[in-house]
Parts: structure tokens; sequence; C-alpha cells
């Protein structure tokens, strides 16, 4: 359990809107099997903490620890592969408002597992939800990233562009993380990094937080996103919505 600073509890105290019908599910796509040390979830604790104090019922698995195999079908045991946890872990997904991927920077990228990881999440982005829009609709997406190279923005960029396209929502300043001096050196949790009592980060990291927050909020409160001009199903059938019907030209 990570400890909230002083101005990170107030928000907390002083939040009004309730929170408690909302669920969280973090995605650590570290490269060390539990019980391994990961950095990256220290990062990623200080959020759950922030969530979990406001009710929020949040979920955080290691991706690593369990058997995804690589691949873009919903369930890869279809297409070769002997086992594939990829299926349970997907449905834990859809029940959470707001999915939060969590990496370490290698060579300047996220991790292999990120990678992985998105590429299973695209193997669903066909499947609808009950409106006819695509099933990532009405949820929220966010990233932490750490590392003691460069690289956070740039992991960034990609996880939230993949987000946004498969359909989750970005809010405003979605994204925080930690690097240390440029080059080898300490990683988050190290004795000396000053990792975990950085301003800069505690500060993106409380922001992105709370930005998920009202969000998700916002879409539940509104039953997602509206149903007009993005629907699958009306698409298919020949509606072209503010386009006219090629069936009707004269």
């Amino acid at each position: 359990m990570a400890e909230l600073n002083e101005i990170q509890a107030e928000m907390i105290e002083a939040s009004e809107t309730d929170y408690s019908d909302l669920r969280a599910m973090f995605i650590n796509c570290t490269l060390k099997r539990s019980p391994e040390q990961s950095h990256t979830q220290g990062l990623a604790d200080l959020s759950i903490e922030i969530l979990r104090r406001n009710g929020v019922e949040v979920e955080c698995i290691r991706a690593i620890d369990h058997e995804i195999a690589t691949g873009v079908w919903p369930d890869m045991t279809e297409h070769g592969w002997a086992a594939d946890e990829w299926p349970e872990i997907f449905e834990r997904v859809m029940a959470a408002d707001i999915l939060v991927l969590v990496m370490p920077i290698w060579l300047g990228e996220k991790s292999s597992v990120c990678t992985k990881v998105i590429e299973r999440l695209y193997g669903n982005s066909h499947l609808l939800n009950d409106a006819g829009q695509y099933a990532y609709y009405g949820r929220v997406g966010g990233c932490l990233v750490t590392g003691n190279e460069d690289g956070i923005k740039h992991c960034a960029l990609e996880t939230l562009y993949a987000l946004q396209h498969l359909g989750y929502t970005i809010p405003p300043q979605a994204d925080a993380g930690w690097i240390g001096e440029a080059g080898p050196g300490p990683s988050y949790l190290d004795e000396g990094s000053g990792g975990p009592m950085n301003d800069f980060t505690n500060r993106n990291t409380t922001f992105m937080t709370w930005n998920l927050l009202h969000l998700a909020r916002m879409l539940k409160d509104a039953g997602g996103i509206p149903a007009h001009g993005n629907q699958r199903t009306a698409w298919d059938a020949g509606c072209r919505f503010d386009f006219p019907n090629p069936e009707h030209r004269a």
C-alpha cells in the first residue's frame, strides 16, 4: 500500500462525489514474475491507493504471471496454442470502468509484455456492446511508465493512441511516469532514487487518477458514449448517418 502525502489525502477528504460503484483494472506489464520486486508496481500503488480511498474496487495483475498467448484472436487455443488465459482476463477487463496499463521502459520503448497485452485487447476490438458500438466504448484508459532511461512520453503516446483507437475514452493528463538520470542508475523503489518523493511524478500521477475518476463517473452517469453516428450494426445494415444513402440515389 502506498502512502499518500497531505495534499493527496486532503483531495480525497474534500471530494463530495461517490465513486463506489466504479471498478478499475491495472495490468502491470513488468518483465518480472511475482514475487520479484516491480518498480512499476510501486508507482501503480500510488494511483491504486487514491482510487481505493475513493471507494473504487481495484484489481491489479501482472500479465507475465499468466499464460497469455501471442496473437490477435480472442482465444489463441483455437489457433494452435496449448494454453491461453487471456479470455478469462478479458472478462475482468470488460467488468472495469477504468483500465490502466502500467509498464517499464526498455530501449526507449514500452515493454514487450505491454505490446502483447495491447495486441490481445485489439483481438477483442471487433466485439460490440448492446447499442451496436465497439465493446470498449464507455470506458476510460490511462497509463503509468517507469524506468531509468528516456521514453515516458514515447511509451505513453503509443499506449494512449492504441487505447483510444480501440474505443477507450482518454481524459486530460492520462499518463504519468518516473525516470532517474539518463543512463544506468537507481530504479523507482531503490533506496536513494527519490522516486516516491518526486513532486512532479506525484502530481502527475494524482492528476491522472482523478481525471480517470471524473471521466469514468461522467460516462457511467451518461450511460456511455451516445450511440449515434458510431454504431457498427447500423453501418453494416446500410445506414450512412449524415451521408446520402447510396440505395436512394436517382
